[in-house]
């Protein structure tokens, strides 16, 4: 009997979808749900839950039970943390030796360089959430507890903290945190739980072992500065955009508007709850919100998109070029190349995968205007989970597709292309010729 031999890439895949699937079937018991759900729905909520979307079909807080809820909770977490680090913590928990295939698995899964250290990474990934996600708890559990009682304080916190910390956007309630658009409790709790997530293991690993700034890696150093930068960038666009907004921040007081604002502008970069009603926001803060999407997060975080280092590279090696030099310089940091083909790899094979799915979805979903089918195919590619509310309105082929680019966005472009393609090493080097280009 032929034994069958997976590459990481194709391995990472295989186990996600076969998570995905069980969470379906879980998902689909009887006692996981209040009302009737169909197989698709079920499938939609369960691959949102474990590449941690967020989008969904039915709403979560009345649709599924306690218990399906739970699964739901479940899913995020594995899903945000990693399959593959949860296996690595059983094995360490068991005391079984940790091969070097198994450090590949990993290596793949955190998006690392090296297999090096990917083990210590592993258990400084749980030390965190850990940590970070009890925390949060906490400080949820003393806002909620009063209004709500204690019980189901407690259980909005826990649910709350591991969806935004794993930058799922999940949400027991309807109008996700829209309820909360002036608290500040639940504002910058839940935007200190995504952003952390959001920032990357590497990041938190570096800042945990150097903690001074200029100790640190240039992948951390660009982390940080970029994702204030950014952030920034998007707080004063939107709050200038929607300040006369009487849809989103015009009713609101100063105070609030400030919150709202801060609050949606970190959001898109893949952690999926809301304040605002995104379908009423202005078209310039959606456009923004687009890219915002696309770029993600940090590797190796719990969040999607690009990913803000690759979204960097390219923009360098732009400024490289307008400047007349040729090799990336960064913080005094030479670039290797490669990572630039890496990241153009990683941009272009995203934005095609977007493209075929905006037209898919423009024939399948024929009544709804193109700015809300294009803003639903890049939250999902960016694992985002923010809808113009064409979710739950998709016909079941426009659900596949939004599967699909949820599990591409979780998975990766190039994971998903290695996993396909067969790569082979060249040892035929052939001579050079220009091309024209531009």
């Amino acid at each position: 009997m032929t034994k069958i031999k997976l590459t990481p890439p194709q391995f990472l895949v295989f186990v996600f979808l076969s998570f995905i699937l069980f969470g379906t079937f879980l998902l689909k018991l009887p006692f996981a749900s209040n009302e009737p759900i169909s197989w698709t729905d079920a499938l939609f909520t369960s691959t949102s839950a474990m590449t941690v979307t967020g989008l969904i079909t039915v709403d979560t807080g009345t649709a599924y039970s306690v218990f399906g809820e739970i699964i739901i909770m479940l899913l995020i977490q594995v899903g945000g943390l990693g399959i593959m680090s949860f296996a690595i913590l059983i094995f360490m928990m068991i005391g079984k030796k940790i091969g070097m295939r198994q450090r590949m698995y990993v290596q793949q899964a955190l998006n690392q360089t090296t297999v090096g250290g990917v083990i210590l990474l592993v258990k400084r990934l749980f030390i965190f959430s850990i940590i970070i996600e009890s925390i949060a708890v906490v400080f949820l559990t003393l806002r909620w507890a009063p209004e709500m009682g204690w019980g189901q304080g407690l259980y909005a916190s826990i649910f709350h903290a591991i969806s935004a910390f794993n930058n799922a956007g999940f949400s027991i309630w309807s109008d996700s945190l829209m309820g909360y658009v002036g608290d500040p409790v639940v504002n910058i709790i839940i935007t200190f739980l995504f952003i952390t997530g959001g920032i990357g293991f590497t990041v938190l690993s570096d800042l945990w072992a150097k903690r001074e700034f200029r100790h640190l890696s240039l992948h951390s150093k660009l982390m940080l500065i970029g994702s204030l930068i950014i952030n920034l960038i998007a707080f004063l666009t939107i709050f200038i955009f929607e300040f006369n907004n009487p849809a989103t921040l015009g009713p609101l007081a100063t105070g609030d508007k400030i919150f709202a604002a801060y609050f949606q502008a970190v959001t898109p970069r893949t952690a999926g709850f809301n304040t605002l009603d995104i379908g009423n926001m202005e078209d310039p803060s959606i456009i923004l919100m687009l890219l915002l999407m696309f770029v993600g997060g940090g590797s190796a975080s719990t969040a999607g998109g690009i990913k803000l280092t690759t979204f960097l590279i390219i923009c360098f090696a732009v400024f490289t070029f307008l400047k007349g030099k040729y090799e990336i310089v960064i913080m005094r940091k030479t670039i290797d190349p490669h990572l630039l083909v890496k990241a153009l790899a990683i941009s272009t094979i995203g934005l095609a995968f977007i493209f075929t799915a905006i037209l898919l979805l423009s024939i399948t979903e024929r009544e709804a205007p193109i700015l809300t089918v294009i803003f639903e195919v890049f939250s999902a590619f960016g694992t985002v989970g923010l809808s113009m509310g064409l979710t739950s309105k998709l016909t079941v082929i426009g659900k596949l597709v939004i599967i699909l680019m949820m599990f591409i966005g979780k998975i990766g472009p190039l994971t998903l292309a290695f996993s396909l393609a067969r790569q082979s090493v060249e040892n035929i080097r052939y001579p050079k010729e220009d091309i024209l280009a531009g």
